[in-house]
């Protein structure tokens, strides 16, 4: 008889687990699932199973795609859901689906267009009888091709930001779509700074133009609303095919969009993907988020647009474990290249022939053109993500090759034999215009280290995916030396990454790159020279804590509120957009809060105060606006952001800026709280104490006359830290409340001959960090650490590993400061201090250039980075 009969359902699992155990009765996977899953597991079944959103952390390698399908495969059975399971790529769906094969998971792939999928299959998944195992681009796009899940589980969760924001991200690129992009241009023209405008209107643009990104006025942008629709309106048949179909999704809502600008592209997008008007993802009762790094402030809930998402942490064992063994390279930072970076790309070209293959992962097309140009070695042949989207078979059957991908930090797997060598060839810092924006404009650092954080982790992994997997990774870039080397992100990496990195570092500094090749070697021959050294790495990796970022606690709770306001926004809800706002800043406002971000904010807030204004013709909102405006130029002062708010739009309805630097305001108050050095007995033993200390060399006086010339100079708070024999204790330190710290290292007693080294810069640049701990406060944007040395050269390695806040000074310069400060204090005695107001003390202090404003630059002038 050739008819099928319906069969009785399979016994109902009572969860998960049980669930695995009738699997592996007659499936090819593991004989059990792992004491740290069933735990997982188990924590959903009786904690999470009800919520809407739920995050899994799981580390690569420790079974987070059978966690996933257990889950969805478990809800399928027991509630008869549709069930989809999204990838990132191609690639990886094809691998997720044969998991699920082998553990006897029910699937079907859906992955290539929608016309070609096998309609059975589809069956299948629209009754519930099989999961779907597809990609982020089948959910989030604005004709979704799965429009209908019951539960959404979606795989690498910490790398999809893109991805959900790509619909509502509408790009115009100026080589491809000149026309558009110069009618767009114009268009914006209000909102923009005009000098801006111009640099953007030109033929050609300098280097230094052409990597920049400004944000045009929002004020602007509600100003040239409807002009803006109409241009993309006309302008249709010029856009790419992916911006015409964000356009779907955009118009009627470009007055609640950003525009950000650079001299190559335009791109318009909220600053959070409006997902809850967004059915295929919004209408699912539950979404499950698989991450091997979950974050801890609140990047996962502004990349999926949601305001809150419950956390399953790491299991226990698996926080300092990692997978595999990485030894990293710094080939910069060694003795002779360091010297010589002209010899770099023969170095790391010599390191790729005698790998065979290696995987190179670049944070933009400029830094890939520049690696294919210089570091090539003669008859590698290069691929990129598009050859090996489907197979990846094209590169790791050929000896020879490189697999170069752009801003793609994650879904490749190469274990084992497949690759050997990883390149990390720059800092990933430089996403789409926004992450760009908020990098490298406005300098708010903090709420993109996560995402950096795990780029760098998730990369570096790409070629060691099972425990006993092993990979060589090479560092490249002054901007990822100078970040791995800062003692908070070491901190706040994978303890089994830090490990590695410190290792590596060590390794490289103060080391001849021909070392450093045999060393290489040693690591390929995993014999007993390596087992020892490994199991250095493995002691050192038990002994750390992976901390958490000092402002974490803030972004995490604003997220919710970020979310809130995009809501608004969408919604046209101006007025509870306002209040969401204001519940931002609220959590913003901390002594660890990022102030960059919050300025930013504060501008969201003047830019939506001052549109209730115009719409409800109410001063009162107006009031409002000000305020928001004064907020935002005192919190980015020191931003390039703030160096571009001189638009037509902000110009004709932002409050006239205070006459008195923010900066300059904090020391005047100071001065003239400081009653006891009025006194003339007192003032003049000072500068006389000071001037002896910072003319000399002894470390114990000099070190006390940076505390002194700290309060002549309006300091809020001047002191040295008490624990003097700690090298991480700076020598003296600077507070002027919330709108500067100066953190000082004195090498009073070191000689002018010879460079300024590794040590030293790594210890002074150290000191920022060990401030903020010890004030239990994020040091406020512009912050700076001034390293005072006779020595006016420095070592290359040294430059390499330098941060941006670190700057070089001689002694002669101190005297300088000092000297302004003397003869504005005697001018300002004459006329009796307390009798002065901040704005006639500046004038005083202004006249002798000994406002901080006027100072500042004198200590800032040799950034050791440069």
């Amino acid at each position: 008889m050739a008819f099928k009969r319906k069969t009785a359902d399979a016994a109902v699992p009572k969860d998960p687990v049980e669930l695995y155990r009738t699997l592996a009765a007659t499936n090819q996977g593991p004989a059990a699932v792992w004491g740290h899953q069933q735990d997982i597991l188990r924590s959903w079944h009786k904690q999470m199973q009800d919520n809407a959103d739920v995050a899994i952390e799981l580390p690569t390698g420790a079974g987070k795609t059978l966690v996933g399908g257990l889950i969805g495969e478990y809800r399928r059975r027991t509630h008869r859901e549709r069930v989809a399971y999204l990838c990132p790529t191609r690639q990886l769906a094809r691998q997720t689906a044969a998991k699920f094969d082998e553990y006897g998971i029910p699937n079907v792939l859906l992955i290539n267009p929608v016309k070609t999928w096998n309609q059975a299959d589809q069956a299948q998944y629209e009754a519930g009888e099989a999961l779907a195992v597809s990609v982020y681009s089948h959910v989030f796009n604005s004709n979704p091709a799965l429009d209908n899940a019951d539960l959404l589980v979606l795989d690498d969760a910490h790398a999809a930001e893109g991805y959900v924001a790509n619909p509502w991200s509408l790009v115009i690129s100026r080589k491809s779509e000149e026309s558009a992009y110069l009618d767009v241009l114009s268009t914006l023209e209000p909102a923009l700074d005009p000098l801006v405008y111009r640099r953007l209107r030109a033929p050609e643009a300098n280097t230094s133009q052409a990597s920049s990104v400004y944000l045009a006025s929002p004020v602007g942008i509600a100003e040239q609303g409807e002009a803006l629709e109409s241009v993309l309106r006309a302008g249709k048949g010029k856009l790419s095919t992916s911006a015409s179909y964000a356009w779907k999704l955009l118009q009627g809502r470009l007055d609640c969009c950003l525009a950000y600008v650079s001299y190559g592209q335009i791109l318009i997008r909220p600053l959070i993907p409006p997902t809850m008007q967004h059915r295929p993802f919004n209408d699912p009762a539950r979404r499950i988020y698989m991450s091997a790094t979950l974050g801890d402030g609140g990047e996962l809930e502004r990349s999926f647009g949601r305001r809150k998402i419950a956390r399953i942490p790491v299991p226990e064992g698996w926080e300092k474990e990692g997978t595999g063994r990485r030894f990293f390279l710094f080939p910069e930072l060694t003795t002779d290249l360091s010297a010589n970076p002209a010899d770099v790309p023969d170095f790391v070209s010599g390191v790729i022939t005698s790998a065979g293959r290696a995987v190179v992962l670049t944070p933009d097309g400029r830094t890939a053109n520049s690696f294919t140009s210089d570091y090539l070695p003669a008859g590698h042949q290069v691929l990129k993500a598009t050859d090996v989207e489907d197979d990846l078979t094209a590169f790791t059957a050929e000896n020879k090759a490189i697999l170069l991908l752009t801003n793609r930090y994650d879904g490749i797997d190469l274990p084992d034999d497949d690759c050997r060598l990883v390149i990390l060839g720059g800092l990933p810092a430089k996403g789409d215009l926004q992450e760009r924006f908020l990098h490298e404009s406005l300098g708010a650092t903090e709420v993109l280290q996560e995402r950096i954080r795990a780029r760098i982790m998730q990369g570096a992994g790409r070629a060691t995916r099972n425990n006993k997997d092993w990979a060589a990774v090479v560092v490249l870039g002054r901007s990822l030396n100078s970040y791995l080397s800062g003692l908070g992100v070491q901190a706040s990496l994978h303890p089994e990454v830090r490990a590695e990195v410190e290792f590596g570092r060590l390794n490289s500094l103060r080391t001849l790159s021909r070392e450093m090749l045999d060393n290489l070697a040693t690591f390929r021959e995993r014999g007993e020279a390596w087992a020892e050294v490994d199991a250095d790495i493995v002691a050192d990796r038990d002994s750390y804590v992976r901390t958490v970022a000092p402002s974490a606690a803030e972004l995490s709770n604003a997220a919710q509120y970020e979310v809130t306001v995009w809501e608004a926004l969408w919604n046209r809800q101006w007025d509870w957009a306002l209040t969401a706002v204001q519940r931002v800043l609220d959590h913003l406002n901390g002594p660890r809060t990022p102030q960059r971000y919050a300025a930013l904010w504060n501008y969201f807030g003047y830019s939506i105060a001052e549109r209730l204004a115009r719409q409800n013709q109410d001063p009162s909102y107006r009031d409002v606006a000000a305020r928001y405006y004064r907020d935002l130029q005192r919190k980015g002062q020191t931003s390039n952001f703030i160096a571009h708010l001189e638009s037509p739009s902000d110009k004709a309805h932002a409050p006239v800026p205070d006459e008195l630097d923010f900066l300059d305001e904090i020391a005047m108050r100071a001065i003239i709280a400081a009653t006891g050095l009025h006194r003339t007995d007192r003032f003049e033993t000072t500068v006389t104490h000071v001037r002896t200390g910072l003319a000399g060399t002894e470390f114990t006086a000099y070190e006390a006359a940076l505390v002194e010339l700290g309060t002549l100079a309006g300091a809020s708070a001047a002191y040295a830290e008490e624990d003097s024999a700690n090298p991480a204790c700076p020598d003296a330190v600077w507070i002027f409340e919330d709108a500067r710290w100066i953190i000082w290292e004195a090498k009073s007693e070191a000689t002018p001959k010879g460079e300024v080294g590794p040590d030293n810069v790594r210890q002074a640049q150290g000191h920022l960090s060990y401030t903020e701990v010890e004030r239990s406060a994020t040091a406020p944007s512009g912050s700076i650490t001034l390293l005072v040395s006779p020595k006016s050269k420095v070592l290359p390695a040294a430059r390499m590993i330098a941060a941006e806040h670190l700057h070089l000074i001689g002694p002669p310069a101190v005297l300088e400061v000092l000297d302004r400060l003397v003869r504005a204090w005697r001018t300002a005695r004459a006329r009796n201090i307390p009798a002065l107001s901040p704005a006639d003390l500046a004038e005083i202090f202004r006249a002798e250039d000994a406002l901080p404003t006027q100072w500042l630059p004198l200590l800032q002038a040799s950034p050791i980075k440069q």
